[in-house]
């Protein structure tokens, strides 16, 4: 009798089973296309339609109805305006980015050695919580030219008048008729030539009494001394009226500080300061003549700063307040970075001899170097799109200097120009300069992923 092993039944596999799983797949791909949706109409209806919108604009005059071709390109090319924007937003590209980054890594160092870090980095940090809007009034304001409401050309005029000091009457002048001729270079002379043992009184006017130094005592006539030259600058003016020109009145102060110099064959021989009743002595005189000199010094309009804001120096004071906007920025992203560095390597370094600059120059710089990258491409990012603090901090005699790109395309599509085509055409300019930066930085951050 023959015993029968039993068979083992295999399942069969079914049909059913990869076409439920490509459904699966296609109902997933349906659930997500759903999802995705949304913020593909936005990005279609904010993004994709202005960028193609803008394009065909290029093409068309400023009225839009006649097709020009590359005629808004040429005019670029040829326009000055928009020449000096391009110029300019290239010194901001050269410039900005690579201050900031400086910045942000040296500051990102020595924070780390600072006790309150924490607090530093609020600090730093702090100006990025503030609109393009704010930050561009409040420098305004720091850079205007009166040194009663710029708080930098106080600090300027501060520190020029500690260093060279002021002069004393920027509003005198001398009395008509009474012997003093006034130079080219805003001194006055004696018409008359001086010599040793004699007396001069030079009066002076368009200085308010309000307005003597403190000290300022009543004028006295000076007396005669061999071998000197003596004399009085006074203001020639009685309060109240009255009084003869030219001749000291009881009521009349001198002139204190005045700087009084003996000329002779054209060369200052002797020099004195009048004193708190305007009274001077010129000491040490050879015999012979003499002319008497009040130096352009005591008359010089007083000293009022810097123009920030003028031709020359518009866009770097705008980079300025842009640096301190976003200093903070670069600052925290490099600290960041630099707090994922193998501090190992670090203290191996010291430990074999290395300075501190060796080790920051050798070490921690080629390591941030991706940080460092990706920094340094989204600030180039963002200063070619740079608008608000150009169009708020330059006043409107020099907006023309101080234009970049983006407030080129505003001015010449909105602000009174009224040609959206080449207003267009500036615009995908700027869009052609900045997608290779986005490409640059969004395969780094691929790589960086992986």
């Amino acid at each position: 009798m023959t015993a029968t092993l039993p068979v083992e039944k295999r399942a069969v596999p079914s049909a059913a089973g990869p076409a439920r799983r490509r459904r699966a797949r296609r109902r997933g791909r349906a659930v997500a296309l759903l999802f995705v949706l949304p913020a593909l109409l936005l990005l279609g209806a904010l993004v994709v339609y202005p960028v193609l919108f803008s394009v065909g604009r290029s093409f068309f005059d400023a009225s839009g109805t006649r097709f020009v071709g590359g005629g808004n390109y040429a005019e670029m090319v040829h326009d000055p305006a928009t020449l000096k924007a391009i110029r300019n937003t290239a010194i901001w590209v050269v410039v900005a980015p690579a201050l900031l980054t400086a910045l942000g890594l040296i500051l990102a160092v020595l924070v780390e050695k600072v006790r309150w870090a924490t607090a530093f980095k609020l600090l730093l940090f702090m100006p990025m919580a503030v609109s393009f809007l704010a930050a561009g009034i409040i420098f305004r304001l720091a850079y205007d030219e009166d040194p009663d409401k710029g708080v930098l050309n106080a600090a300027a005029v501060l520190a020029h008048d500690s260093v060279t000091g002021t002069s004393s009457y920027p509003t005198a002048r001398a009395r008509d008729g009474q012997g003093l001729t006034h130079g080219r270079d805003g001194s006055y002379t004696t018409a008359a030539s001086v010599s040793p043992g004699a007396t001069v009184t030079l009066p002076m006017v368009g200085v308010l009494p309000g307005d003597l130094p403190e000290g300022a005592r009543p004028a006295r006539a000076a007396g005669r001394a061999a071998g000197e030259v003596r004399g009085v600058v006074y203001l020639d003016f009685t309060p109240g009226g009255g009084g003869a020109q030219g001749r000291i009145d009881p009521a009349e102060r001198g002139l204190p500080g005045m700087k009084v110099e003996a000329v002779r064959d054209g060369r200052t021989v002797a020099h004195a300061t009048t004193g708190a009743d305007g009274s001077f002595r010129l000491t040490g005189l050879a015999g012979g003549s003499y002319t008497l000199k009040l130096p352009e010094s005591n008359f010089a309009p007083p000293y009022q700063g810097i123009s920030w804001l003028g031709p020359a120096l518009v866009t770097p004071a705008i980079i300025g307040a842009y640096l301190w906007i976003w200093t903070g920025f670069a600052m925290v992203l490099i600290g960041a970075g630099l707090s994922t560095l193998p501090r190992d390597v670090l203290e191996a370094a010291r430990v074999d001899g290395a300075s501190e600059w060796q080790v920051f120059r050798r070490i921690t710089v080629p390591l941030l170097a991706p940080v460092l990258t990706v920094v340094f491409v989204t600030l180039v990012i963002n200063v070619m799109k740079v608008f608000d603090l150009v169009y708020i901090i330059a006043p409107g005699p020099v907006q023309e200097d101080a234009t970049v790109l983006a407030t080129q395309m505003w001015l010449v599509s909105f602000g009174g120009g009224n040609d959206q085509g080449l207003g267009s055409a500036l615009g995908v300019l700027l869009l052609l300069l900045v997608i290779p930066a986005m490409v640059l930085n969004v395969s780094r951050f691929r790589r960086s992923q992986r």
